[in-house]
C-alpha cells in the first residue's frame, strides 16, 4: 500500500470518528458533582413520610405523610407546618406547641420515606429505548443502569451515537456514550456514574 493510500485511509477513519461523536460532543470523561449527589441538609417536602415520637407518650406518637400543603396532623397539637423545614425544626415545633398539656416534653421526627426527594433528583432516559422514562436517582447509578430502567434500546437505536448531557455551571456539556459496546461487548469504558439531573439520549440509526 503506497503512503499517499493509507494517509487517505487513515483521514478518512478520523473523519468517521469525529462525526460519531457528533458535533459539540465531548469524548472526554464527565466530571462527578458531589453536590449533585449529596444532600448535606434535608428539607421535609410533600408526600415524605415522617414519624413523630413522644417520649413516654405512645399515644401522642405517630407516622405521617406530608399532606400536599406542607402540613401534618398530629394528636392534640393538630396540623403543624413540615414542608421545607428540617426534622430538627419540626421536633422543636411540636415540642414547644406540647408544653401546653406535658411538662418537658422531648419529640423526636424521624423520615422514614424520602418521597419528595425522588421528584427534585431524577435521570431522564429519551429517543430510541423502549419506555423513556424519568427514574429518580440512585447512590452509585450509571448510564447502563438508566438505560436499562427504561427497558433497553430498541432495534433502531443508534446506540455508540448515546449523548449524555450535563449541566456543568452554567451551561450544558454533551459526553459521548459508546452504548452498544457497553451492551454488546462489555466495554464500560463509558459506562459514566450518573447523577440529578442527567439526560442520556439514544438516537435513531440513519438508514
Amino acid at each position: 500500500m503506497s503512503p499517499f493510500v493509507r494517509l487517505v485511509l487513515i483521514t478518512i477513519v478520523l473523519i468517521f470518528q469525529g462525526c460519531a461523536a457528533g458535533p459539540g460532543v465531548s469524548t472526554g470523561t464527565p466530571q462527578i458533582n458531589p453536590e449533585a449527589q449529596a444532600v448535606s441538609v434535608y428539607r421535609i417536602g410533600v408526600d415524605d413520610i415522617v414519624e413523630v415520637s413522644v417520649w413516654h407518650n405512645p399515644d401522642l406518637s405517630a407516622k405521617v405523610p406530608v399532606r400536599p400543603d406542607g402540613m401534618i396532623s398530629i394528636p392534640l397539637v393538630g396540623d403543624v407546618m413540615a414542608g421545607g423545614k428540617t426534622p430538627e425544626e419540626v421536633s422543636a415545633e411540636i415540642a414547644g406547641k406540647l408544653k401546653t398539656y406535658i411538662r418537658d416534653p422531648q419529640v423526636a421526627v424521624i423520615l422514614t420515606e424520602l418521597r419528595s426527594h425522588e421528584y427534585l433528583s431524577r435521570v431522564r432516559v429519551t429517543g430510541a429505548v423502549r419506555n423513556p422514562v424519568s427514574v429518580p436517582y440512585r447512590q452509585g447509578m450509571t448510564v447502563l443502569d438508566a438505560v436499562l430502567a427504561a427497558g433497553g434500546t430498541t432495534e433502531f437505536a443508534a446506540g455508540d451515537r448515546t449523548e449524555l448531557y450535563r449541566k456543568e455551571g452554567e451551561s450544558t456539556r454533551a459526553y459521548a456514550v459508546r452504548l452498544d459496546q457497553i451492551l454488546k461487548k462489555g466495554d464500560l469504558s463509558t459506562n459514566y456514574p450518573a447523577q440529578p439531573g442527567d439526560v442520556i439520549t439514544v438516537p435513531e440509526r440513519v438508514f
